[in-house]
């Protein structure tokens, strides 16, 4: 039977949810609007006329900021605009910054908007996540006032009523507005305003319209076929026979299919997926339009579109695209944006946590609290480029680009050594592998709980059994599983059993932390400390310094800087008025914890040993199960088998 305060708990959240439809139906209240070309210039045009005759570039950029604007209402324009991308991108935020500065340069009328947008990258790296963010905050933004859109009713098009003012009254409709019209009419709205109200434009109706994919209004979605049967007709239309029988005309724009995937996306975005595998009539129409904002068919003069046209491609057919050179004024008229794979592990990480949360697979599956960590650490040593510089490897280069403290290395080297080695995060692992071993792991087992070993058996799994891959490689990927087992779930696990073994452990870090400043002051000043339980004066404990900096690899010629750099963080948090913690310096937290552990290592041994355990040793062990399921994220069954992994670890030590 459920309880009072579930029930209270669920009412709670179900209203906390109705209040949240409640507000996104405020804030997205759409009036819907029809009238005469004439009731448009009266009524509606003067409240925004700058808003009415934006192009597609300039509504986008205008969408992007608007999502930003309540997030981040003090940070910087570029930042704001990023919003649309936090909740479903991580660790890419360099390239979405070149995204974004795309359509702010092409939004102020740069010579960028002349130019069709490509994002190149791995698969399963982002590039169709961009594109449906974009497609969905359109959607979002013209159901607002901000993001309000009149088209020209009936029109396959879509558009702009700005169009039907004749070229000889757009000076003085300038002058009156401060709003310059570049759109024309198309065939089809010539027709129309002609035939049905003999040229009287004023009259034409107008109505508001909402951007939809699905509805094929403002976005528009083009995925190719084979090559060799693709018919441009997708793009452009075609003749509708249908229609000339019942019209007579061929050239009548009445008997023209206008549905077309340039027409579906007008005044808002075209998707081309997999661009570089069509034709190359279907590339120069794309490019011409993107240019020129026009197409040539048939039968009819150009056609005036403003649309944005977003691509993306995998690096295979880029590079194939390359090697005919015939292609390179197609590239010249593209801006390429590289999408890479995540290089933080912990950017990864939250990939994978977003994937897991919406997949019914894991819905009731306890995943050990390295799990997602480890995962990530594999993946991203499969993306980096061996270090070349003497005393850096792989795992010290993945801390760096986590955002880690690595002895010997300056806080810059980071961004040093992603310049050097720009093609970083092209290759390597996927997110869709990882998942698909764990999926695979979780099914095959039937398990509700998956540890960090299982995880790693899962992965190797998925990597022997992989047809793609040669030996060479696949001996190359085993190898970054032990890498990280060793380098970094070896010392995950064993801190968390530590801290689980030891309640107090928090408190008696943290004192040892202030003695190791005591001394290290006393030591830098040269003078004397006093000893806490004798009361006398003596000179710094020179030995228990090097014992707790040893533990980090400190040489003794590199324990100076580092002291100074402690001491300097130290009062950098004591200035701003902060108690100077573990957590304000990884190396020193690190350095702590493995001192007290190496402290304590005898009696883990004899807690953790299950040879022949007795009844106190025994309800030890329990303490420290039932620990890391309430306070670690462990579940029993991951609990038990981390206490005894640790144990093999310290037999082995």
């Amino acid at each position: 039977m459920r309880s009072f305060a579930a029930d209270q708990d669920s009412r709670g959240t179900t209203t906390g949810f109705i209040d949240a439809l409640s507000s996104f139906s405020r804030q997205h209240r759409a009036q819907r609007w029809e009238g005469t070309f004439g009731e448009f210039l009266t009524s509606i045009l003067p409240t925004r006329p700058e808003a009415f005759a934006r192009s597609s570039h300039e509504y986008i950029w205008d969408m992007l900021r608007w999502h930003g604007r309540a997030a981040q209402p003090e940070a910087a324009e570029s930042a704001r605009a990023r919003e649309l991308f936090k909740r479903e991108l991580f660790g890419i935020d360099e390239p979405l910054s070149r995204v974004v500065d795309y359509f702010k340069a092409a939004a102020a009328g740069s010579d960028v908007g002349r130019r069709l947008l490509l994002l190149l990258g791995p698969p399963s790296g982002g590039k169709s996540t961009v594109a449906i963010l974009l497609k969905r905050g359109l959607e979002e933004y013209s159901r607002t006032e901000e993001g309000a859109l009149y088209a020209i009713r009936g029109s396959p098009l879509r558009e702009n009523p700005l169009n039907l003012i004749p070229m000889s009254l757009r000076p003085e409709f300038r002058e009156r507005y401060g709003v310059h019209v570049q759109g024309e009419l198309s065939p089809w709205a010539r027709d129309f305003v002609e035939r049905e109200f003999e040229g009287d434009f004023v009259r034409v109706p107008v109505e508001r319209v909402f951007l939809a994919e699905a509805s094929r209004i403002g976005i528009g979605t083009y995925a190719p076929h084979d090559p060799t049967t693709a018919d441009i007709a997708d793009l452009v239309g075609s003749v509708d026979l249908a229609k000339v029988a019942q019209i007579g005309d061929e050239g009548d724009p009445r008997a023209w299919s206008w549905s077309g995937a340039v027409y579906a996306a007008s005044r808002g975005m075209l998707e081309m997926i997999e661009i570089l595998k069509v034709k190359r009539e279907f590339l120069y129409l794309l490019l011409t339009l993107t240019q020129e904002k026009n197409v040539k068919v048939s039968r009819f003069p150009l056609i005036y579109l403003d649309e944005t046209i977003l691509a993306h491609t995998n690096l295979a057919e880029f590079h194939k695209f390359l090697q005919e050179k015939e292609n390179e004024a197609l590239l010249d008229r593209m801006v390429i944006i590289k999408i890479p794979y995540a290089l933080s592990y912990r950017d990864e990480a939250r990939i994978y946590q977003k994937l897991v949360s919406g997949a019914p697979a894991f819905r009731n599956v306890h995943l050990d609290p390295h799990v997602l960590n480890l995962a990530a650490v594999f993946a991203i040593l499969t993306r980096l480029a061996k270090p070349e510089r003497e005393g850096l490897d792989l795992p010290k280069k993945l801390r760096l680009y986590a955002g880690e403290a690595v002895e010997g290395m300056p806080e810059t080297e980071a961004a040093r050594l992603r310049a050097e080695t720009p093609e970083e995060g092209m290759t390597g692992v996927s997110p869709r592998f990882v998942i698909n071993a764990i999926s695979n792991a979780i099914t095959r087992g039937n398990t509700q709980s998956l540890t960090s070993m299982e995880l790693l058996l899962a992965l190797k799994d998925g990597i022997e059994s992989d047809a793609r891959m040669d030996a060479k490689q696949k001996k190359a990927w085993i190898d970054h599983l032990v890498t990280a087992r060793k380098e970094f779930y070896n010392r995950w696990v064993k801190e968390d059993v530590h801290r689980a073994m030891f309640a107090s452990f928090e408190e008696e870090a943290q004192q040892l932390l202030e003695k190791y400043l005591d001394e290290v002051e006393a030591s830098l000043d040269h003078r004397q400390v006093t000893d806490p339980i004798t009361g006398e004066n003596r000179a710094a404990d020179e030995r228990f310094l090097r014992s707790v900096e040893e533990k980090i690899k400190v040489s003794d010629s590199g324990k100076l800087s580092f002291r100074q750099e402690v001491v300097r963080k130290a009062m950098v948090a004591f200035k701003a008025g902060e108690k100077f913690k573990l957590a304000s310096h990884a190396r020193m937290r690190e350095a702590i914890e493995q001192y007290l552990f190496e402290e304590r290592r005898d009696v883990l041994r004899l807690v953790t040993s299950t040879a022949r355990p007795d009844e106190e040793a025994r309800q030890k062990i329990s303490v420290v199960q039932q620990r890391l399921v309430s306070e670690y994220g462990y579940d029993e069954h991951s609990a038990k088998e981390a206490l005894s992994y640790v144990t093999t670890l310290l037999a082995q030590e």
